[in-house]
C-alpha cells in the first residue's frame, strides 16, 4: 500500500513537471498539497531513474535584493521514445517522439484496404513503425511504448477491440496480437479519445479541465475530457456520439444499426445522398467526389446544398444532445473535414443555440481546429508517453 502510494506521488509529480516545462521543489510541494520532504524524495527517486534533471537556477528575487536562487527541474527530453500510430480508412500515420513531446519522425502510409484482417493489421503497423524509425537510425526496440488510435468501440484497458470499421472482424484481442509480434508494449484507445489527448496537450484544450470533441471524418467521434482525465465508460464504448440515434429506423450506419448520427454526417454518409442522384457524374476517388460535391454546393446548386444542410442540422442536433448531457466548458471541433465549413456554417451553429436548454449563463464555447492524421498520431504518441512513465515509476518502486 505504502509503496502504491509513493508510485502515484512519483507520476503526480513527474507530470507536474511535464506540464509545467520547468518547476521548483518548493512549487511542486505547493501544487500537490505535499511537504517538502516527500517531494524532495520523489524528486531523488525520479533524478536517479534518469527522468529529470535539475536545470541552473534562477534567483526569484527582485533586482538589488538578495535571495537564494532556487534549483528548477525539467524533464528530460531523450530518456524515452515512443511512438504514435493513427489507422485512418486508407492510410496510417506514424509520429516517434521523445519523452519532451517532440516530433523526432513522422510517415504516412497506404493501407492495401481500409477493412484488413487482424493479423495483416499488425502486419502492417509494425512494418510502417520501422519504417518510421530508420530515418533515425533506431530499431523498434529502441522504443519505449507504443499507443495506437482507431475507429471504432475499443476497451483500453483490455486493448479489446469490439468493433472498428478497420477490421474485418469483429471482438479482436488486437493488444495481445500486436505485443506478440512487437518488442514493445503497444496501448490501445479509441481515436477520438486521443485527438482529446492531442487537444489536451498540444491544441486548444491546454489549460481547460472539462471539454468535448468532436471529429468528423469518416466517421463521427467524440473524445471528453472531465477533470483532466478521458472519459471512457465502463466498457469502452462511452462517449459514441457518432452511433448516438437522430432518427428512428433512419439511414443504415456502417456499425450494423440504424439512424446513428454518423449515416447522416460521415464521408460515406455524404457520398450516399450524392450517389442517388449524381451517380457516375461524381469523380470515383472519395476525396475528390467530396470536393466536387462541396464546390457545387458553394455554387447555389440545391441538391448538393440540400445534402450539407441536411448533414449541418444532424450535427447541430448531435452538438445540442452533448450540451445538455455534459455541459462542458468548451466544444472542439477537430479532424480533417473541418474544410467543408458548410458542416459549422452560422446556421448550424445558431441551430445548435436554439436546442440547447436554456439557463441565464453562457453557452459553451465551440471552437473550430483543422488538423489532420499526423496530429491525431501525436494524439497516440501521447497515451504512449504516459504509459511509458507508468512502467518507469513502476520500476523505481520494483528496484527499491
Amino acid at each position: 500500500m505504502i509503496a502504491d502510494r509513493r508510485t502515484k506521488g512519483r507520476l503526480q509529480v513527474l507530470e507536474l513537471i511535464r506540464r509545467s516545462g520547468q518547476i521548483a521543489r518548493s512549487d511542486i510541494a505547493t501544487e500537490v498539497e505535499a511537504s517538502p520532504a516527500t517531494v524532495t524524495a520523489a524528486t531523488a527517486d525520479l533524478l536517479a531513474a534518469g527522468l529529470i534533471e535539475e536545470i541552473a537556477p534562477v534567483s526569484d528575487a527582485p533586482q538589488g535584493k538578495r535571495g537564494r536562487p532556487r534549483v528548477a527541474l525539467r524533464i528530460v527530453p531523450n530518456a524515452c521514445k515512443v511512438v504514435g500510430i493513427k489507422v485512418s480508412d486508407r492510410s496510417m500515420s506514424v509520429v516517434i517522439m521523445n519523452l519532451g513531446g517532440e516530433t523526432l519522425s513522422e510517415i504516412e502510409v497506404d493501407l492495401p484496404n481500409s477493412e484488413l484482417a487482424p493479423e495483416s493489421l499488425v502486419e502492417v503497423i509494425i512494418e510502417a513503425v520501422g519504417s518510421a524509425c530508420k530515418p533515425l537510425g533506431l530499431s523498434m526496440s529502441d522504443l519505449s511504448a507504443a499507443g495506437l488510435g482507431l475507429a471504432g468501440f475499443v476497451d483500453a484497458d483490455r486493448g479489446f477491440v469490439h468493433w472498428s470499421p478497420s477490421l474485418n472482424q469483429r471482438n479482436v484481442q488486437l493488444k495481445s496480437l500486436l505485443n506478440a509480434h512487437s518488442p514493445i508494449p503497444f496501448f490501445l484507445d479509441n481515436d477520438a479519445n486521443l485527438v482529446a489527448k492531442a487537444e489536451q496537450i498540444f491544441g486548444e484544450g491546454q489549460g481547460v479541465s472539462d471539454f468535448v470533441v468532436i471529429t468528423i471524418e469518416t466517421g463521427i467521434g467524440m473524445g471528453v475530457i472531465i477533470d483532466n482525465a478521458i472519459y471512457r465508460g465502463a466498457r469502452g464504448c462511452g462517449a459514441e456520439i457518432g452511433h448516438s440515434k437522430v432518427q428512428l429506423e433512419g439511414a443504415l450506419c456502417r456499425c450494423g444499426q440504424r439512424g446513428c448520427l454518423e449515416a447522416y454526417v460521415a464521408d460515406y454518409a455524404l457520398l450516399r445522398e450524392a450517389n442517388l442522384r449524381a451517380g457516375p457524374e461524381l469523380s470515383q476517388s472519395p476525396d475528390d467526389a467530396l470536393k466536387e460535391l462541396l464546390v457545387k454546393a458553394k455554387a447555389g446548386d440545391a441538391f448538393s446544398s440540400s445534402i450539407f444542410n441536411r448533414a449541418g442540422r444532424m450535427l447541430a442536433m448531435g452538438l445540442a444532445n452533448v450540451i445538455n448531457i455534459f455541459d462542458p466548458k468548451l466544444i472542439i471541433l477537430s479532424g480533417e473535414r473541418m474544410q467543408f465549413d458548410l458542416l459549422y456554417a452560422d446556421e448550424v451553429l445558431d441551430a445548435v443555440k436554439s436546442w440547447v436548454v436554456s439557463v441565464d449563463a453562457p453557452l459553451p464555447e465551440i471552437r473550430i481546429h483543422k488538423w489532420g492524421d499526423l496530429m491525431w498520431a501525436k494524439g497516440a504518441a501521447s497515451y504512449a508517453i504516459e504509459e511509458a512513465t507508468r512502467i518507469a515509476v513502476r520500476n523505481i518502486a520494483n528496484a527499491a
